[in-house]
């Protein structure tokens, strides 16, 4: 098993476009494993495939994801292609991850739509995402979506990974029967061992494997304090957006680096090996910074190349 880090911005809004490209060179040149952005669509936020297209651009070792693309609001045909064209860009160094959103997303009423039937959209969009980025030609019959002869060229040289993000049971049976991987959310080690489990146990019902690699968390941590601006400004973010988050209250973790090693550690313990840390800074300066010092001084005592 593999333990690599990567990061999310912890800022709750985009950056001065310097100082993104400065944190992505000071991620590159430090070792960081990948970046990740999320799907926030009337957020303050930039868009995810837009911004891994140009990271695919920008970078020769890094690696991506969207953390989570939130399937249930586009077409998987325009997916399916965007994700075949960032491969092609950076081939092997792209990680998509889908997930269903939340009921309670504005951006389902913003656009005239109801989010009861999300879960089988979901479904079928996955299992189309797959079948085009695998098959010649795609005819498909489902209760959210037809096609008739569909295609995506070129497509991806290897199988790309699809992994699965949320942490409810419709999650956990929709990773054990369409995933590659898992990526939680904002949850504990508890919480997340709890949730492996489940799958793997879901997996030997599906007669499917999953690489005991893909296991990942989205970790968000403040080199500091816990009375840091930046840990109450993101604890409040949360609250608003997400009164009840799955798993309950999500956990800051908050301390100096060998605090926030020894957080990482309880994660690989239960057997997660991947991790989204995000960086909970008051500005572009203090996000490089706090990105700094994971890279120097928790990266080489957590991971183990």
């Amino acid at each position: 098993m593999s333990i690599r880090i990567g990061v999310g911005s912890g800022l709750g809004q985009p950056m001065p476009v310097e100082d993104y490209w400065r944190w992505v060179t000071l991620c590159e040149a430090r070792g960081v494993d990948s970046i990740w952005h999320s799907d926030q669509l009337l957020r303050p936020s930039l868009e995810p495939m837009v911004m891994l297209s140009a990271l695919a651009a920008a970078t020769k070792t890094l690696r991506f994801g969207m953390n989570a693309l939130v399937i249930s609001h586009r077409d998987p045909l325009v997916v399916a292609k965007e994700c075949a064209t960032i491969d092609y860009l950076a081939p092997g160094r792209f990680i998509p991850v889908f997930g269903v959103g939340d009921a309670s997303d504005p951006a389902w009423s913003a656009t005239g739509r109801s989010p009861k039937a999300r879960g089988g959209r979901a479904n079928e969009a996955l299992t189309l995402v797959r079948r085009l980025l695998t098959e010649d030609s795609v005819s498909f019959e489902g209760e959210h979506f037809q096609y008739a002869d569909a295609m995506v060229a070129p497509r991806p040289a290897r199988l790309l990974p699809i992994w699965i993000g949320g942490a409810s049971e419709a999650a956990i049976q929709r990773t054990a029967l369409l995933g590659d991987g898992w990526l939680g959310g904002f949850t504990s080690p508890q919480v997340a061992g709890q949730v492996v489990a489940r799958i793997k146990a879901a997996l030997k019902e599906t007669g499917r494997l999953i690489d005991p690699d893909h296991y990942g968390v989205v970790v968000p941590f403040r080199i500091g304090g816990a009375d840091d601006p930046a840990v109450g400004r993101f604890a409040r973010a949360i609250r608003a957006r997400r009164p009840e988050p799955e798993g309950g209250a999500p956990p800051i973790v908050v301390g100096t680096t060998a605090d926030v090693a020894d957080a990482f550690r309880r994660f690989v313990e239960v057997g997660v090996s991947k991790f989204v840390a995000v960086p909970l800074a008051e500005n572009a300066q203090d996000l490089l910074a706090q990105t700094e010092r994971l890279a120097d001084e928790i990266l080489p005592t957590v991971e183990d190349r």
